[in-house]
Order: structure tokens, then C-alpha cells, then sequence
């Protein structure tokens, strides 16, 4: 019988079983194997470099599959032909399927307003002449073209050379794409055709029809999601999302439910899963799917959650790289953690305790992943600032 009322914790369950967080961890080294299945579960793996603790990327899969190998991971998403980079939550790995659904999106890309380009003499002739160079030399980083002088840069700018701006013009276009990625996370663009297999360049899909796979694909990897929720993993707008989910709600990939203290109509995907448990436990990437959309993690766990990286050091609550901790299908915890590499530690800079919870028994779960972390990231100690009653009883676990 199709359900019409899933409880809050069901929802929960779903949610996590969705991405791939109801599995254990392989018991061996994670391969390619392993990767496949955790980037199918997530749908889409947004991108995120900032390396205070380590690429947060890397994370979410942690997260899921445990320690593995990073090389060996790039090696597979950037050589393997099934997946590629593209524009689609944020910049994000997705499968090479994807590519031809993001045609329109491609098609309707301008550069930011604070690009260059957009002054720059001539600008059509020095990216004709950047693709050139390409076809005839093979793949290219930024620093492979000659420079160009562009206008100078104001305190607080978000710098990028002129030859930057325009792979990365071409790039959302689509008349590049990436190739790999370089130890030091640099991009190097490469002709699509020398990239992306041929039968997913070739396929052509209308507007609609990408629109709705695009929102399946959504909705698949988020189990259970209001239609803000779908509409926000490829980055669309309600409005745009709404006739497209109702095609999908009347195909029978989607069904209409209520869940208990949502105030909006919530979609259960087709193959969702609910299991009667979740075990494990988890740090959580702050672009993990997950909790990327805030308002929907608040929804699922009652977890108000912000990243505070661009919020001045005095007025920060929680602290500067904080990730939630997740025990079976509750978020109980939230730490501030960075890796010292110089000294070879990892750092738990604030810790804070979720209301309700057993204090003792989160901290325990909490060491444990944080060792784990600790090993994978080859590190030797943990430090823990002891400034309330959780952080002591973390130190003390630890």
C-alpha cells in the first residue's frame, strides 16, 4: 500500500538511507568499487577546497566508505570516463550521464560580473585564441597562457588571472572541460571530446525532459525532500522545479506524503528505502548533502546550523570549520577541528554538545571517529580546548 504519512523519524531514516549513511563502512581498503557506490548515493559530490581540515570533498566520502586512498580516488573520478566536473549544485563531480542534461544550463552561462572578460578589448578574439591553443597544444592550466594585464585588483578581491577567468569562462560553457585536477587542486581543461565519452556528448535532451531527470535524480538521492529541497540540489528555483515534480508525482516516480512536523508537502522517491535502524556514526562535511540545504537539516534534526568561515572570529558561536557529529539517525554534536600539519595534530578547537543527549556516550562515539580521522589524515595527537563541560569530557574520552 503507498504510503500517505511517514513519522519524523522515518523521514530521518530515509533521508540517511538515501545517501548511502545506513551502510557500515567497508572492513577493507575502500577501491573503486566503493567509490562508485558512494557518488551514486550522493547523487552529485559538491566541491569545496578549503583545506583548514582537509578538502571537504574528501570528507563526505570519509564519511561514508571510511579511509581511503585520495590519489587512487582522483585517479578513478578523473580517468575512469564515469564521472566529470560540471556546474551543477555548485561546481560538483557527477556522473558523465549528466552532461548532456546540463546542456541548457551551459548554454545560458555568463561570466560574473566582476569578471574581467567583460572589459577586456577584444575579448572574443583572446578566448577564440585560448581554444586555439588547446586544439592545437592539447590540455592547459591557467599558468600555461601567456598573461594578459587585467584591471587591477581591489583590497578583498577574489583574485584570478585574466587567463583563469577565461578556462573557467569556457569551462561553463562547455566548450571545455576538466581533465584532472593537479596536487595543488589546480584545474586542467582539456576539448570535451578528448573528456567525455561520445555518447553522452552526442545525446540531445530538451529543456523539459533534462529538467525532470535532473529533479529525479534529486529527489532519488535525498529520499524523502519538500520541493524547496529538490529544487536546491541543481540549483533551480521552485518555480522552475514545479510543473517538472508534478510530471514526476504523476509518473509514479514520486509520491505525495505528509510527514509529521513538516509544513510543507514532502515527495517520497520511488526507490527510497526505509530501514527500521541507523547505526554508525559520522562527521559530516559542511557541503555534505545531507545538511548543505540548512533549512531541510534543521527539518530532518532539529540541528540549526551554520558555517561561520566568513563570519568575523569575535561574533562566531560555534567556531570557524565546524562539522556536525552524527550518532545512528541524530545529529548530537558539532566540532571545530583543523589540521596543524606542522605539528602534526588535529586540533578540536570548540566542541559543543546537542540538547538532550548523553553527554558521556557522544563523547566516547566522538573520539573514536576523531582517532580515525586523526590515522587517516597522519597525524600523531589530538588536542582538544577544553572550554565547556562536553569539550573536557571529549579530552577525557580521547
Amino acid at each position: 500500500m503507498r504510503r500517505v504519512r511517514v513519522s519524523a523519524a522515518e523521514a530521518r531514516r530515509i533521508a540517511l538511507a538515501a545517501q548511502g549513511l545506513d551502510r557500515e563502512r567497508p572492513s577493507c581498503t575502500p577501491d573503486v568499487r566503493h567509490f562508485r557506490r558512494a557518488l551514486r548515493s550522493l547523487g552529485l559530490l559538491q566541491l569545496d577546497y578549503v583545506n583548514v581540515l582537509l578538502p571537504a570533498h574528501y570528507l563526505v566520502m570519509w564519511s561514508r566508505i571510511g579511509p581511503f586512498d585520495r590519489a587512487r580516488f582522483d585517479q578513478f573520478v578523473y580517468g575512469s570516463g564515469e564521472f566529470t566536473e560540471q556546474w551543477a549544485h555548485e561546481a560538483s563531480i557527477v556522473p558523465t550521464s549528466a552532461w548532456s542534461l546540463l546542456e541548457h544550463r551551459r548554454a545560458r552561462y555568463e561570466p560574473w560580473q566582476t569578471s574581467p572578460l567583460r572589459n577586456l578589448p577584444d575579448s572574443d578574439e583572446y578566448l577564440g585564441a585560448v581554444l586555439q591553443q588547446v586544439r592545437e597544444n592539447g590540455a592547459v592550466t591557467a599558468g600555461d597562457l601567456p598573461p594578459v594585464k587585467g584591471p587591477k585588483r581591489k583590497p578583498g578581491d577574489w583574485h584570478r588571472s585574466v587567463p583563469r577567468w577565461a578556462l573557467e569562462y569556457h569551462f561553463g560553457r562547455g566548450d571545455l572541460a576538466v581533465s584532472k585536477r593537479l596536487p595543488n587542486f589546480q584545474r586542467v581543461y582539456d576539448l570535451p571530446e578528448r573528456v567525455i565519452p561520445g555518447a553522452q556528448r552526442s545525446r540531445e535532451v530538451t529543456t523539459e525532459d533534462a529538467q525532470r531527470e535532473l529533479l529525479d535524480r534529486a529527489a532519488s538521492a535525498l529520499g524523502i525532500a519538500t520541493l524547496r529541497d529538490i529544487a536546491d540540489f541543481f540549483r533551480m528555483s521552485p518555480k522552475e522545479a514545479a510543473p517538472r515534480v508534478a510530471e514526476l508525482v504523476e509518473s509514479g516516480n514520486l509520491a505525495t506524503v505528509t510527514v509529521q512536523g513538516w509544513n510543507e508537502a514532502a515527495y517520497l522517491a520511488a526507490c527510497a528505502r526505509v530501514p527500521r535502524r541507523i547505526a554508525g556514526v559520522s562527521l559530516l562535511s559542511p557541503f555534505d548533502p545531507l545538511v548543505w540545504y540548512r533549512p531541510r537539516a534543521e527539518r530532518l534534526f532539529d540541528f540549526h546550523y551554520r558555517i561561520e568561515i566568513y563570519v568575523p572570529a569575535a561574533q562566531r558561536r560555534w567556531g570557524y570549520y565546524v562539522l556536525p557529529f552524527r550518532v545512528g539517525d541524530e545529529i548530537v554534536a558539532r566540532v571545530d577541528l583543523k589540521a596543524d600539519r606542522a605539528a602534526r595534530r588535529l586540533r578540536v578547537l570548540a566542541a559543543h554538545e546537542e540538547q538532550g543527549i548523553d553527554r558521556n556516550h557522544c563523547a566516547e562515539k566522538l573520539a573514536g571517529e576523531l582517532h580515525s580521522l586523526k590515522d587517516w589524515l597522519q597525524l600523531d595527537e589530538i588536542d582538544v580546548t577544553r572550554n565547556n563541560d562536553f569539550a573536557r569530557a571529549l579530552a577525557l574520552a580521547i
